[in-house]
């Protein structure tokens, strides 16, 4: 580990990730930034995304393989690879997912140079093949975003973009063990109890993969985890949830990039 320059430690669950993983860790290791550890988080796959993963160990000394011994789903695996982080800095990127190649330095030096403990960023949506799609989000936001803003969606804050700075952070490093949208509480949670706020970097340094296999993709189903967050993990009355909920349908159709 280099000392004179901020280590990130790089959290990625994988389950049955075969097609992907071996794209989304060369994003990692043709990172400009090189001062990084992966985490890769297996829950239990049983295709042979193991064997992938630990080809690439034998490689580079930076990736660490953690293996569930039963399927315990993302939440889970992203929180025992918390637990392990040792580094200044924390990224996530899931396993269907890429970087650009500067993703990490810019990221970085963005929170670094404003003294931001929470950031994300811009990205673009792919297909199943990496095709772009032609719709890049939160790259036209700007400033920061408040619990409140999160509550009404202001800006989408995908996983893969996210960039934490742990000492602002310590005792609420665990994410609420939801089975879909446990992101989305985990950025709530962390703002809420802080008086932190997700600044953006408005460029697309992720692409995201649209996977038809994907358990979010349904609009009806993520419509009613939205809800469930609000009632059950924010605790907030049926008034205010609708007020926020309304907010966050209205994005949902209208959003732009």
């Amino acid at each position: 580990m280099k000392l004179d320059i901020p280590f990130v430690t790089i959290i990625t669950p994988s389950f049955n990730s075969e097609k992907y993983i071996s794209l989304t860790i060369e994003s990692i290791i043709k990172q400009t930034y090189e001062n990084w550890k992966l985490i890769i988080i297996d829950d239990f796959s049983k295709d042979n995304s193991v064997n992938v993963i630990k080809s690439y160990i034998l490689e580079d000394d930076r990736i660490q393989l953690i293996q569930n011994p039963s399927n315990r789903g993302a939440a889970f695996s992203r929180n025992v690879g918390l637990s392990e982080s040792k580094s200044d800095y924390i990224a996530f990127l899931d396993s269907d997912d890429l970087w650009e190649k500067d993703k990490l330095k810019k990221q970085l030096f963005f929170m670094k140079d404003n003294n931001f403990s929470f950031s994300f960023t811009g990205y673009s949506i792919v297909n199943d093949l990496g095709e772009f799609k032609g719709k890049t989000v939160d790259t036209k936001q700007k400033g920061s975003f408040s619990y409140k803003d999160m509550l009404a969606k202001k800006a989408t804050l995908g996983c893969s973009t996210v960039m934490l700075s742990k000492k602002s952070f310590k005792g609420l490093l665990n994410m609420p063990l939801l089975r879909t949208g446990q992101d989305y509480a985990f950025w709530l949670k962390l703002l809420k109890n802080t008086n932190q706020k997700a600044h953006i970097l408005p460029i697309a340094l992720t692409q995201y993969r649209i996977n038809p296999d994907s358990i979010s993709r349904n609009k009806l189903k993520k419509a009613k985890r939205q809800w469930t967050i609000y009632r059950n993990n924010e605790n907030l009355s049926f008034v205010k949830s609708l007020y926020y909920f309304c907010f966050y349908t209205f994005r949902a159709i209208f959003r732009t990039s």
